[in-house]
């Protein structure tokens, strides 16, 4: 397989580190708008030829286009900012070769009634062009990261093999992870966080439909497994809610994230100040985005992985019925930071993101997943991802799983 990657920062340099070596990658494309930076993650990888570096404006569809041509690439994998998704979704469309994204279109609140109604809801322009890839026998996978990416896989699994009937498929994420050193640090790009935590988040019901709330709405403490215990968890947009009901017959679909009191009251002070806001302002005649000017006063994620300390959790819990018996089911991937680091030279949330991708890669390079259309991580067989995990000696594991009697666990 050949793969433009687009994008090298902190989860694009994981998925080129992971996807060094594999038999079934023939050549990848590191392409940044940061010309230095590509270099900087080509060089350390060595002297491989596998690899080469070129400047792109994840912006421009036609140069995305133009690339892909250039390296005769059969995939493009999208691992910059959510903005830039759909310009490279549609240069990969123009190029007439696959897709693959970790994060979907960008959504926008309802214009009269935001707190209730959605908008444009994450991934709709994607899924707008569904028919059109279909045409073109050409596959878009969106969504295929930690999560949404493995927490849908974890969905799909569980409906395939532990349920008769599902009441509510349940994203939830926390852990004791933390940046010591910083007085704020996001374990991730704080241009997404705050697009993720300060628009209205959505949930889906049977019969509903999907509905929005109000950001931070309904807390409630989840216990964690390996030992972290009871942690606070709010609602927050994201893409499992828009994707799992697209393949998965479940009564509710909801997403809560454990953000901690003082991260959620930083963002609501942005949020208050207009600095989480994406429009240009003059500022001594410049004209610069405040929300850029926020990222670019955070600590750089990729730089954050030696004072990482602490483990991540991203599970999804399902609720439903065997055999006509309750039971529930919390299907979850653990890293701690510190080992990341040691084994990988990656920070936490880049090296829990950037495997996920790479096994996708994986799979449909060897045919295990195949399709046409734009299409979430639900709409393949999840039994050869998990597989996957195990050959790679990557952590996965079950609790709260209830078997019925009569039957094995």
């Amino acid at each position: 397989m050949k793969v433009l990657l687009v994008g090298v920062g902190t989860v694009g340099e994981a998925i080129a580190r992971l996807s060094r070596g594999r038999p079934w990658l023939e050549r990848m494309v590191l392409a940044d708008y940061d010309l230095d930076r590509a270099r900087r993650v080509g060089a350390g990888l060595g002297d491989d030829a596998t690899y080469a570096v070129a400047r792109i404006d994840a912006g421009d569809a036609a140069q995305v286009a133009e690339l892909a041509r250039a390296h005769g690439v059969d995939l493009v994998v999208n691992a910059v900012d959510p903005r830039f998704v759909m310009p490279v979704f549609e240069g990969a469309f123009a190029a007439g070769v696959d897709y693959l994204d970790m994060a979907m279109s960008l959504s926008s609140p309802h214009p009269t009634d935001p707190f209730t109604e959605p908008g444009v809801k994450l991934g709709d322009l994607q899924f707008a062009r569904s028919g059109a890839w279909v045409e073109r026998g050409r596959l878009a996978l969106v969504g295929m990261g930690m999560d949404p990416g493995l927490s849908d896989v974890f969905a799909a699994y569980a409906a395939k093999h532990f349920f008769d009937e599902i009441d509510e498929v349940n994203v939830r994420d926390g852990g004791d992870l933390r940046i010591e050193g910083y007085p704020f640090a996001p374990v991730f790009s704080i241009w997404t966080t705050i697009e993720e935590c300060l628009n209205p988040p959505v949930a889906w019901e049977r019969g509903r439909g999907w509905y929005t709330m109000a950001p931070f709405a309904e807390p409630e403490h989840f216990v964690f497994p390996e030992g972290i215990g009871p942690v606070e968890c709010v609602h927050v947009e994201h893409e499992e809610v828009l994707l799992v009901p697209r393949w998965l017959d479940a009564g509710k679909v909801t997403f809560k994230y454990a953000l901690g009191d003082e991260f959620i009251d930083v963002l609501r002070t942005l949020h208050k100040l207009g600095l989480d806001s994406t429009r240009p302002v003059r500022v001594k005649g410049v004209e610069v985005a405040p929300r850029d000017l926020v990222a670019a006063v955070t600590p750089d994620p990729a730089t954050v992985g030696d004072a990482m300390k602490g483990r991540a959790i991203v599970g999804t819990w399902v609720t439903g019925r065997k055999d006509g018996r309750a039971r529930e089911a919390y299907l979850y991937q653990m890293c701690d930071a510190e080992w990341t680091m040691r084994e990988h030279g990656l920070q936490a949330v880049a090296w829990q993101t950037g495997f996920n991708p790479v096994l996708a890669m994986e799979l449909l390079a060897e045919g295990a997943w195949r399709g046409a259309g734009v299409l979430g991580p639900e709409a393949f067989d999840p039994d050869p991802y998990l597989e996957l995990m195990d050959i790679r000696g990557i952590h996965h594991a079950v609790s709260r799983l209830e078997e019925p009697a009569g039957t094995a666990s």
